[in-house]
This record gives structure tokens, sequence and C-alpha cells, in this order.
């Protein structure tokens, strides 16, 4: 992990006004900083995400670590409050034939859905009725990171 971006993180840090900032502020310093990285920076942006990506995951795995040690009650400690809840249940309703039947027919349906939507003819179902072509809804472009 490279010290650089930690280092102008922690000097950032240093000019918050409140010893304890609540969420809002973190974000608005963070906005601040990110944004003067980009705009007033000398830095290699690629190098300065690629920074961001592994601290991400470093402050992902040691709070996770910590949160499992920390005992099941509720806190308020350092400016944050904890609430320990309860997980509930789920009901499993696969356990009932009719539902699980119904799910079936739903994914056999989608199958038939997906192929009409990749042939360019006319698709029909077993009984000889014709696969209408649905819609499509495009999902948001991302930006896919792997180390």
């Amino acid at each position: 992990m490279s010290k650089d971006l930690f280092s102008q993180m922690r000097e950032q840090e240093i000019i918050t006004d409140n010893f304890l900032p609540n969420k809002k502020e973190i974000q608005k310093a963070a906005l601040y900083f990110a944004k003067n990285m980009i705009d007033f920076g000398e830095d290699n942006l690629y190098e300065r995400y690629a920074q961001a990506i592994r601290l991400k995951e470093a402050i992902t795995v040691i709070e996770q670590h910590l949160k499992n040690a920390l005992p099941e009650e509720n806190f308020e400690s350092f400016g944050i409050k904890g609430s320990f809840r309860n997980g509930g249940s789920v009901a499993n309703y696969e356990d009932d034939m009719v539902y699980s039947d119904i799910k079936k027919q739903l994914d056999n349906r989608k199958l038939l859905l997906d192929t009409a939507l990749k042939t360019d003819e006319a698709f029909y179902d077993s009984e000889g009725v014709e696969v209408p072509k649905v819609s499509k809804t495009e999902r948001k472009s991302s930006l896919a990171i792997s180390f």
C-alpha cells in the first residue's frame, strides 16, 4: 500500500474542525479532497485510484474484523451509535409444492423469453404459441477492478 495517498488523506483529516466529525462532514471533506486532487493535483489519477482501491480494501477488512470482535449489544462511543439487531427468519417458500411448480414455470418462461430475444425470426413455445420479444432495460455501465 502506498504511503502517498494515505499521507495526503491524513493531512486533510487534520484540517477538519471537529475531532469526531459526523458522516456528512467526512463526506464533505473527502469530496473536497478528491476534487482538489483531480483539479489541482499533479498526481497520476490512475495511481491515486489504485491506491484508493487498496486502502478501501484494507479498511474494509479491518472494519469487518473489528466489528466481528464486538459484543452483540447496543453501544454509543466516539461519536457513533451501534444497534444490535437479530437476523430474524425467512420463510422457505420452496417447501410448498405449488410455489415450487410456479417458480419452475417462471424460470422456464424466462428461458423462452431470452431465447426469443436472441432470434431474428418468430419463436414459438412447445404449444405453438408465439413467444413475444420483450423490451430490455439497459443497465448502468461500470468499471470493474481486480488486483
